[in-house]
């Protein structure tokens, strides 16, 4: 462990470093992300390359879907674009992305529109974003576009929501790989706006979007999905990156509240008043119980089905540990570190004031060994 500038430090291992320096030989990834079609990705996405093109940088574009918007045709400047690969299917002649001419070309960057796409069948690969990671393996970066209901995790939640099912689909491990995302936000009246003067589709589709998919309700919602999901993402790449780092404290960028309860009359009310300050600030909540010696097994056994159901009922993530050779303070500070939790609430102190002397206070070694985290001490009363 080093400290430095009040910031904890733990030593990486050797394999640590060693996919540190292989992840260096890599391309970077940088994905546009929207709520909805029409909010302006690929739009953007064309813009920044011109400006990174301007700027003597090598940057080509690998495939663009225009839809049939001139505004967004507009924008390809003076970039270069590299030829598709013609692929006989059914008769026809389609075109994909060329993976094995875009590692030829070798550009620093490459501009790759609509990472859900399905590749028709005889290409390379089955999909839009395996082709990407194969360009991206060649040391290539790479600056993509998707829409939040493309992504895996979320397609029950589109369904419901719009009643449309999304059937090209991409991992959630490829966002939170991504070295940069870059949320494109418009308000779902602007959204409305533009399809209604046919920016977003033909005339011919602009009346059924708008009673569907469109429908301002829709939208407030995907909208919101898509703050949320890409907030969650960042956070995450947050914590990887400090954690590649050796650094052991939270970012603190999103709130995680930990309850820590024991067998006592206040742990309901404890797990309630987590799920208020939870809720208020929109943070993931975890419930942490210590099995106690000292306490019969047959009488906690009971409570602790109680307390889970309790926090089921508040989306809240159970956690039952034993102390085993650590003390109580030291496990919850190693749950604190693993979860990343900024914020923990507790009872007031059974010990005795000579309890306190003797083995220390709870509170204060966790304060000592956390002290980026926040802890609130809730009244027995």
């Amino acid at each position: 462990m080093v400290v430095t500038n009040g910031q904890k430090y733990r030593r990486l291992s050797p394999e640590e470093i060693l996919a540190q320096i292989e992840k260096m030989k890599q391309g970077r990834l940088k994905v546009y992300v929207g709520a909805a079609p029409g909010v302006g990705k690929t739009f953007t996405m064309l813009q920044e390359a011109n400006e990174l093109h301007r700027k003597g940088v090598d940057i080509v574009v690998g495939l663009i879907e225009y839809h049939g918007r001139k505004k967004t045709a507009d924008q390809l400047g003076d970039l270069e674009v590299l030829p598709k690969k013609k692929i006989p299917y059914k008769g026809n002649e389609l075109e994909e992305l060329d993976v094995e001419g875009i590692i030829a070309r070798n550009p620093e960057v490459v501009v790759i529109d609509e990472l859900a796409h399905t590749n028709v069948p005889g290409s390379r690969n089955r999909k839009r974003y395996q082709d990407v990671n194969e360009i991206i393996k060649a040391g290539i970066h790479v600056w993509t576009a998707m829409n939040i209901q493309h992504l895996e995790s979320v397609r029950d939640i589109v369904q419901k929501i719009t009643g449309v099912a999304v059937n090209e689909r991409v991992p959630d491990s490829v966002l939170s790989k991504a070295d940069e995302i870059k949320l494109i936000d418009v308000s779902p009246e602007t959204l409305r706006e533009r399809l209604q003067e046919g920016d977003i589709y033909t005339r011919d589709k602009i009346e059924q979007a708008l009673h569907h998919f469109f429908k301002k309700g829709n939208l407030v919602a995907l909208r919101e999905l898509a703050l949320r999901e890409v907030a969650d993402d960042i956070d995450e790449q947050l914590t990887k990156e400090r954690t590649d780092e050796g650094i052991e404290e939270p970012a603190g960028v999103q709130e995680r509240i930990l309850v820590c309860i024991q067998y006592r009359p206040n742990a309901e009310k404890l797990i309630r008043r987590g799920w208020r300050i939870a809720n208020r600030l929109g943070a993931k909540l975890y419930i942490l119980h210590i099995l106690s010696r000292t306490v019969k097994a047959k009488r906690v056994e009971k409570k602790i089905v109680e307390w889970k159901m309790l926090a089921s009922q508040f989306n809240a993530e159970f956690l039952l540990k034993e102390a085993g050779s650590r003390h109580i303070a030291p496990e919850i500070v190693h749950v604190c570190r693993q979860n990343q939790i900024t914020q923990i609430i507790m009872g007031q102190s059974a010990q005795t004031r000579w309890e306190e002397i003797w083995k220390g206070s709870l509170i204060n070694v966790i304060m000592k060994d956390l002290q980026t985290v926040d802890v609130h001490i809730v009244s027995e009363r």
